[in-house]
């Protein structure tokens, strides 16, 4: 399928790639940021998790704004007004590392999901309408794989800039400081942030330069109707009449969850293991290593030797049994059975999202928008694995992820052919 124009899909598919880069780049800096503003924010466990909380949450509380921007400006124009957004949320963390304040550090991460929710909100329905929806899953795989190299590559390049091994330390020697030493040590840890985030905004101004010069078309979701689903969608009055929908919203907050777990917790629960930060920077990049294959193999696989909804089965059912491998094992191998559940949840967001949008139609846009709010798993399942991990410990609290790769199967097996009955 060719866009709107009958254009080649290569040139919007590079334009929106690169979009899926600075999603994963922004995204899991995160993984990094917990563990690191514990110590220059002298944190507990619990407060270190608002990281994420902040910054996922933003996606519930601005998909409506989402929808406005992109109704007002457009897919290309709302796509640039967005990456300006993000680059106000991060040029807020040079006064947050200045005054080491944590809420400033939240407010420009909240600020920088709410960019972020607004390009999820185009970008991923127009990726899924771009092409035959037969074939969705695989190019959300390719979009998958920039936004996972992006995820490896994010908290090595921001720990090149922090001084890990002078954070470390700084960490274990607090109890035997004056508050003064303490105060002057924690904050010298805290300005290492601004170098790396004044780059970060410089880039995003850019990006959203070149996307608003770029001749990205526009598609439309109710362009995709044959006359079937035409007659089908005629008799629906609202996005609630899509049952499969709401149930996908359920899918994707869990996925969300799941996924963040895998990646933002990997580092603070090296840590946990005794493991230095300088080197723990790098098991993230294991986990988004392990999404990567499982985006290979769908783009291979898929259609042609795996249908999409079977790769959503098989990835659940890989979760449900790393997750229970993660509870009964130990040190490296439970740590390494966390790294590998980023290769159960690869293929959950590229088969999730063409089976929860088939036959809506002219509902699309509305549909994206709250499917996109299932992005706020982010915030509740990794906050929710603080708790737990505060109440229990933080290998054990890794039960969390079980009840939502089961929802997830639940998905994949029945949920998402579940349709509301119309009357003839």
């Amino acid at each position: 399928m060719t866009t709107q124009n009958n254009q080649s899909t290569v040139g919007p598919m590079i334009i929106i790639g690169s979009l899926f880069f600075i999603f994963g780049f922004a995204t899991w800096l995160n993984s990094l940021l917990i563990p690191y503003l514990r110590i220059a924010c002298e944190l507990s466990e619990v407060q270190s998790y608002f990281v994420t909380f902040a910054f996922y949450i933003a996606y519930l509380v601005m998909a409506p704004v989402s929808t406005w921007v992109l109704n007002k400006f457009g897919f290309k124009n709302g796509m640039a007004v967005s990456l300006g957004i993000m680059a106000v949320g991060a040029l807020l963390f040079i006064p947050a590392a200045y005054s080491r304040t944590y809420i400033l550090f939240l407010l420009g991460l909240f600020i920088m999901g709410g960019g972020l929710a607004i390009l999820q909100t185009a970008s991923n329905p127009y990726i899924t309408i771009l092409g035959p929806v037969e074939t969705a899953a695989k190019r959300i795989s390719i979009m998958g794989i920039c936004n996972k190299f992006a995820g490896a590559l994010a908290p090595i390049i921001l720990g090149y800039f922090l001084k890990l091994d002078e954070a470390d330390a700084v960490k274990n020697q607090l109890a035997s400081m004056t508050p003064e030493e303490s105060s002057l040590a924690l904050d010298k840890i805290a300005l290492q942030v601004v170098n790396p985030y004044i780059g970060i905004v410089v880039v995003l101004v850019l990006l959203g330069f070149w996307i608003s010069k770029s001749n990205l078309p526009e598609v439309k979701g109710d362009e995709e109707e044959d006359e079937t689903h035409h007659n089908l969608t005629e008799s629906k009055h609202s996005i609630f009449d899509f049952p499969h929908v709401l149930l996908g919203f359920i899918a994707l907050f869990a996925y969300v969850g799941v996924e963040v777990l895998a990646g933002d917790t990997i580092i603070a629960y090296g840590t946990y293991l005794g493991i230095p930060l300088n080197t723990a920077k790098f098991f993230t990049s294991f986990t988004m290593g392990a999404m990567v294959v499982g985006y290979i193999i769908g783009i291979i696989a898929i259609p042609k030797y795996l249908a999409q909804e079977t790769a959503l089965k098989l990835c659940a059912i890989l979760g449900i049994i790393l997750t229970v491998g993660i509870a009964f094992t130990d040190g490296m191998v439970s740590l390494t059975l966390v790294g590998l559940l980023g290769l159960a949840n690869s293929l959950v967001w590229p088969a999730i999202w063409p089976l929860a949008l088939k036959g809506v139609g002219k509902f699309t846009s509305a549909a994206s928008g709250i499917l996109v709010m299932g992005i706020a798993g982010g915030a509740v399942i990794p906050l929710l694995y603080g708790q737990l991990a505060h109440a229990t410990n933080s290998h054990q609290a890794y039960w969390i992820a079980l009840p939502c790769y089961l929802y997830i199967l639940y998905y994949a097996v029945a949920g998402h052919k579940v349709r509301k009955k119309t009357n003839a």
